[in-house]
């Protein structure tokens, strides 16, 4: 995939004030030939993100927070897969999520008589209102989860990955989390970035198969709503077909409606 060059190598030498940390090539295949990530020995405090995406915002480093979960697994052991991760530039969001409805929507998930049509309804139109500043808002998210370490994001780390935007982080590791449901993350980086576009959404947290993202314009009617609610199944059938399963429009409702988080697992 097309990348910015990568100033991890340098990072001892780059000036940036950062905590003990670690960098990581570990791949199923072996150390890449370059780090994909650092991240921090500790857990990460509420004033961490905004310092170390002023800090890295230079050298063309984003902040993420990475967490091991239940499995208490790092990014060493993520099968990182860079090796298999194409560009997000090189696909269309709404094409990437057409394919994922034509496979994951059909009569007896129980969600909706528009998805046993088969047809996909298209991208949702940008909301209209204003939101927050999204940076803002990707900090203001980092600060809860930080600041709640008794949360099962308890010991959430601070990293840093060489990438243009924040949709694109998970592409520029290679992370796999998704990989029971697509194989390039770069497909699904591509609707991240449409995401980006139109509801200012950046990418806060990955965990092992999780993914949380902050919001800074939401839907704010119940139409804009159940328009997205459509593309989170394709993204993540998982998070509508699971725990428990949901109507889309249910899901609309409680989980998109001037909601300023979203949260993804892939089984």
């Amino acid at each position: 995939m097309a990348t910015l060059p990568n100033p991890l190598p340098s990072l001892a030498a780059s000036g940036l004030d950062l905590p003990p940390g670690s960098l990581v090539d570990a791949t199923p295949d072996g150390p890449w030939h370059e780090p994909l990530l650092w991240y921090a020995d500790g857990p990460a405090a509420p004033r961490d993100w905004t310092a170390l995406r002023a800090a890295g915002r230079r050298l063309g480093l984003l902040p993420v927070l990475v967490n091991g979960g239940a499995r208490g697994q790092w990014p060493e052991e993520w099968d990182l897969c860079p090796d298999t991760t194409t560009y997000p530039g090189d696909h269309d969001a709404d094409e990437v999520l057409a394919g994922y409805w034509r496979e994951y929507a059909d009569d007896e998930v129980g969600v909706g008589a528009e998805r046993s049509a088969g047809s996909w309804p298209g991208l949702a139109p940008t909301p209209e209102q204003a939101g927050e500043d999204p940076d803002e808002a990707a900090a203001g998210l980092a600060g809860v989860i930080t600041a709640d370490q008794g949360s099962w994001l308890g010991g959430t780390r601070m990293a840093l990955v060489p990438a243009r935007r924040s949709a694109d982080i998970p592409a520029a590791i290679g992370w796999s989390g998704p990989v029971n449901h697509e194989n390039d993350v770069a497909r699904l980086c591509a609707v991240l970035r449409s995401w980006e576009d139109r509801y200012d959404a950046r990418v806060v947290v990955l965990g092992f198969d999780t993914m949380i993202v902050s919001v800074g314009r939401p839907p704010a009617t119940p139409e804009e709503a159940r328009a997205l609610a459509a593309e989170h199944y394709a993204f993540c059938p998982d998070n509508i077909d699971q725990s428990p399963p949901y109507d889309l429009d249910v899901y609309a409702e409680k989980h998109l409606l001037d909601q300023e988080v979203w949260s993804f697992w892939w089984d």
